[in-house]
């Protein structure tokens, strides 16, 4: 019997602000397929981002359980906790969360200082992986000096350095315009079809129809709607 890559049980978040409890996260039951698209769909304050930090490892449950390749996440110790979240999960975010004083190359430089990638081969590696996405040209321009487009692709290239399993995108295209997003979306595709698992959370329903494979809608922490296909993949 073939198992999930990614699968979570009666997953929870709450957290508390004064008297009240917020359930950000809320009985969740998700399975994520290796190779697979997943979209994460819904507005603002669903918990889609929440439930994304919580499989990433940068957050933790209230309760419930994580399972990445039939391991719990919470039988990891601190150490290998870092471990998952240097060598086997990429992550990009809506607002780049680039540092601004780094060159392009320097920041995707960055992400392999902490998996045991031998130095001389930092440089190689981030060179080639920005080569890839379009960026051979822009490799010592700092973030200021590029488009919206460009430092998601440089954000993505530092993701992508690793190698992981996993890309998780939170709202990939939430600060660009049409056109970028259009590339950006284009660019998450190729790589899925080239077999790495993406999930993706976003507010855009036709973003996640071009896209995913399959498409979870979330409100107030709860799974509402739950395998949809994509449309015009």
């Amino acid at each position: 019997m073939t198992h999930p890559f990614i699968q979570t049980s009666q997953l929870c978040r709450y957290y508390r602000r004064g008297p009240y409890e917020v359930k950000a996260v809320d009985q969740v039951d998700l399975a994520v397929n290796r190779g697979e698209f997943l979209s994460i769909v819904g507005s603002s304050g669903s918990g889609k981002s929440t439930i994304l930090s919580l499989l990433a490892g940068l957050d933790t449950p209230t309760s419930g359980q994580i399972r990445v390749d039939g391991v719990g996440l919470d039988t990891l110790t601190r150490r290998e906790l870092s471990a998952y979240r240097a060598r086997r999960v990429g992550m990009v975010f809506q607002s780049f969360n680039l540092i601004s004083h780094h060159t392009a190359l320097r920041n995707v430089e960055m992400a392999l200082l902490f998996n045991g990638t031998p130095r001389n081969e930092r440089r190689r590696l981030a060179e080639d992986m920005l080569e890839r996405l379009g960026l051979s040209e822009r490799l010592d321009h700092r973030p200021s000096d590029l488009s919206g487009g460009e430092q998601q692709r440089v954000a993505m290239a530092r993701a992508l350095v690793k190698r992981p399993d996993v890309l998780f995108a939170d709202e990939p295209t939430g600060n660009l315009d049409r056109d970028n997003s259009i590339q950006i979306a284009a660019l998450l595709t190729e790589l899925n079809s080239d077999g790495l698992t993406v999930v993706m959370v976003t507010h855009d329903s036709d973003l996640a129809a071009r896209t995913a494979h399959r498409i979870i809608r979330m409100d107030y922490g709860r799974v509402i709607d739950r395998g949809g296909s994509g449309g015009s993949r």
